[in-house]
């Protein structure tokens, strides 16, 4: 089966990708990495032909509102752009997200608005929300740090390890869409003070 991975050349779909291959399955890295921008759809097309499966998994360069914004959404220009590649083929759309709704975050909020564009359209899709990567605990505690004081918020987090993400995200990849949204997250509950300490 031929899988095309958005964003196949970051965190989670740089292991999709080596997942899929693993499996016996033609796993393509479409990324700006390889001469894909799935914003204007350059190179696009071409890695789109043939594919069954599309896994959107990109992930903006900043996670500042501006540039998150413009990233994820920009009008309808991405998910049309997988509309375009996807919709006269038998495809179906697997998008990893973030748990977005009603978020104050405007990162997650973009990141729902890109979801939602995805729910619009045609395209069978399943959409995976995840909990926070334990990867990224330490640039949590990082930005909340000047000089020798720490503040974090008293709440409690559920994160998840990447390579959990991965898995998860491909089994549902693989399997036929569910024209839903299905949420993950780690084990527990722990509080920021807990895995910063």
């Amino acid at each position: 089966m031929k899988i095309v991975v958005i964003g196949g050349s970051r965190l989670i779909g740089s292991k999709l990708v080596r997942n899929f291959g693993t499996q016996g399955h033609e796993a393509v890295a479409a990324s700006p990495k390889s001469g894909v921008d799935s914003i204007t759809g350059e190179g696009l097309a071409d890695d789109l032909k043939g594919a069954q499966v599309v896994v959107d998994v990109p992930n903006s360069p900043s996670f500042e509102e501006a540039a998150a914004t413009e990233f994820f959404p920009d009008s309808d220009t991405q998910p049309a752009n997988l509309r375009g590649g996807c919709e006269s083929r038998t495809s179906r759309c697997c998008v990893c997200g973030g748990n977005s709704e009603q978020s104050s975050i405007p990162y997650l909020r973009a990141k729902s608005v890109q979801e939602e564009l995805i729910r619009r359209s045609s395209i069978p899709y399943s959409i995976v929300q995840a909990t926070q990567y334990f990867e990224f605990v330490q640039s949590i505690a990082d930005s909340a740090t000047e000089g020798n004081k720490v503040r974090l918020p008293r709440a409690l987090i559920q994160p998840i390890a990447a390579d959990d993400v991965a898995s998860a995200v491909g089994r549902v990849a693989l399997n036929p869409a569910l024209n839903s949204t299905i949420e993950i997250a780690g084990p527990d509950e722990f509080s920021f003070k807990e895995l910063v300490l």
